[in-house]
């Protein structure tokens, strides 16, 4: 399964997000999950807040769930909370291959 997920994040609250990602990728890990890219956008025109979209993939339902529910993460979502303004979370699939070779 692949999500889309739109972090709106307070750009003075950077580093506790950036130590809350490393947190949660290291659990996601265990259940077979992945953030595969990042891309952050620059601030919004008052330098409060940016975006920072995640691809993220894992393996299955159960898998997100548990991942979710993993204690670990929970003993750090007071830096997720800290630093997170808004999420947006948008559940896809792969999609087509554009960098095939063109005729």
């Amino acid at each position: 399964m692949t999500l889309v997920v739109i972090l709106t994040v307070r750009c003075d609250a950077l580093d506790a997000f950036r130590a809350y990602e490393r947190q949660a990728a290291a659990v996601m890990a265990r259940y077979g999950g992945a953030i595969e890219r990042t891309v952050v956008t620059a601030p919004d025109s008052g330098g409060i807040c940016l975006k920072e979209i995640h691809l993220v993939t894992f393996p299955d339902e159960q898998a997100l769930s548990a991942y979710r529910q993993d204690g670990e993460l929970a003993a750090v979502a007071h830096l997720r909370d800290a630093s997170v303004v808004e999420t947006e979370i948008l559940r896809g699939e792969e999609g087509p291959d554009y960098h095939a070779a063109s005729g």
